[in-house]
């Protein structure tokens, strides 16, 4: 039989784990009988190369017909060369034991359904990076609650064409700027990790090595110490003049036409990806980026917060055709594709060697502040013409090196990095809140495990750079009282437990 598109049956040990109903030992499948069970008592083939006539198969549920006979046992399991053992009504051979002769070929597989593009393993992969840091919340509660049913009703939706994206909850953030969020459904977020899981390697080749965001060991820190390295390279160690242009893209996301992003991203997939479940995939990105998350979304804030929110800033107010959803995981990976014409130009053809990006915000490091000037022209012709975006007009900043730089946050000083004022006002925040708290009355557990927690957030981030200083004078300013309870450690990088 021509392998065609049957799917294997090899689970990594995260996937099995996870499966419950399968353990991986070497080569060998246990526990045969609950593969019928869980899968709603499908038909388990044994696919051979030797064309056996169809044979009658005992399941869970009376006697189906395959192409071998396979009858579920809870006897284990062990394949081999010659074949697999422990389903055909004898035990598996003991340690030191003739094995017993393979009786219908010389080479066995084992398989689950046909025509499957997408494995049952790559969904569970999915789930669980899906669920990483979010297993307490509401929906993942309610979607593990029947996990495995969940995940192969699923799982069959992809392979048969029937998955349909569901509702989507939106609420607003106000830290640290006013923003709208999207928030896909638990199921959906799977679907958005397994597209990512299985395209993402294909999409790094595409990218320039200073595009940050959303990419594995490429974060906001790593930024700015790229852009610190920038700032020293260009100035010869801050010995001569340079300068700085830092960009910005007016409403991004809102602005990104869904059009010109799939035909382009679909053309360079059918270019650079050759997997047999490349159109399958495509197939769910589109439906991923076409889709209208406003259509009979899930509100949870109050309708006056949209009047905090400018207008081209929501979905609610994007022309037709365009916008994407911030907070999807495939929005944020897709925008950084959809900017990559611009990166290549920049370095290319303008010859900007110092210039990095941080999702829609730029930054350009050179000797000549006219050459700048003029950039910033081309940038801004080159968007309107190619990507349908422009530039915010009243965040273009053109300045000098040794005048410092804010970047993500963080302020970039002449040889050293601080951190930026807008963290630092809002951690006082926090310790004057605490100190209320404290005044007021004895802080329980709860409270004085959430105080812990915020401590901690802030002197973590800040941690990063040259900031002792910072830390140790905001860390002065908490009430004595705390004291009793927790301490911060020589380094002043955290608080921890006081022992008396």
């Amino acid at each position: 039989m021509a392998q065609g598109l049957w799917e294997r049956a090899r689970l990594s040990p995260k996937a099995a784990e996870g499966l419950h109903f399968m353990q991986v030992r070497g080569m060998g499948f246990k526990r045969l009988d609950s593969i019928n069970t869980l899968l709603r008592n499908k038909v388990v083939f044994l696919k051979t190369t030797t064309g056996v006539p169809p044979r009658t198969m005992q399941t869970t549920r009376g006697t189906r017909t395959s192409t071998m006979g396979l009858r579920t046992t809870t006897i284990g399991t062990t394949k081999t060369g010659s074949g697999l053992y422990g389903v055909l009504d004898k035990p598996v051979p003991e340690k030191g034991e003739e094995p017993h002769p393979a009786p219908f070929c010389n080479y066995t597989q084992l398989e689950l359904f046909p025509s499957c593009l997408i494995s049952l393993e790559q969904v569970f992969e999915a789930y669980y990076s899906c669920r990483k840091h979010k297993r307490k919340t509401r929906e993942a509660m309610a979607f593990e609650v029947d996990l495995e049913e969940n995940l192969i009703e699923l799982w069959k939706e992809l392979n048969d064409g029937t998955y349909m994206v569901g509702r989507s909850t939106v609420f607003i953030v106000q830290q640290p700027v006013v923003r709208e969020i999207f928030a896909a459904s638990f199921r959906d977020r799977i679907v958005h990790h397994l597209i990512i899981n299985a395209l993402n390697p294909v999409i790094e080749k595409r990218l320039v090595h200073d595009v940050y965001a959303c990419r594995e060991g490429k974060g906001s820190h790593l930024a700015v110490e790229r852009l610190d390295h920038f700032m020293r390279s260009c100035s010869c160690n801050y010995q001569r003049e340079g300068w700085v242009l830092k960009l910005d893209i007016r409403s991004f996301f809102m602005s990104i036409d869904k059009h010109l992003l799939f035909d382009a991203f679909s053309a360079y997939i059918r270019d650079s990806y050759f997997e047999h479940d490349r159109e399958l995939l495509l197939q769910l990105c589109r439906l991923v980026v076409f889709n209208d998350p406003t259509h009979d979304c899930i509100f949870r804030s109050p309708a006056y917060s949209w009047g905090m929110l400018p207008k081209d800033k929501s979905l609610f107010h994007a022309r037709q055709g365009c916008g994407l959803p911030i907070g999807n995981l495939t929005s944020q990976v897709l925008a950084n594709f959809y900017l990559s014409p611009l990166d290549y130009y920049i370095k290319h053809d303008l010859g900007i060697r110092f210039y990095g990006r941080y999702v829609d915000d730029f930054v350009l490091v050179h000797e000549s502040r006219a050459y700048l000037s003029e950039c910033v022209i081309l940038k801004r012709q080159f968007l309107q013409d190619r990507l349908y975006l422009t530039l915010h007009p009243k965040k273009i900043r053109l300045q000098r090196i040794s005048e410092g730089v804010s970047f993500l946050g963080w302020s970039l000083q002449v040889g050293h990095i601080n951190g930026g004022n807008r963290c630092i006002r809002n951690w006082r925040k926090v310790i004057e809140r605490e100190n209320l708290l404290i005044g007021d009355h004895r802080p329980t557990r709860e409270e004085r495990l959430a105080f812990r927690s915020s401590m901690n957030s802030y002197l973590g981030i800040l941690a990063h750079h040259d900031t002792y200083r910072v830390r140790y004078r905001i860390l002065g300013t908490l009430d004595k009282r705390w004291a009793r309870f927790f301490r911060p450690d020589c380094n002043k990088r955290k608080l921890v437990i006081t022992k008396f």
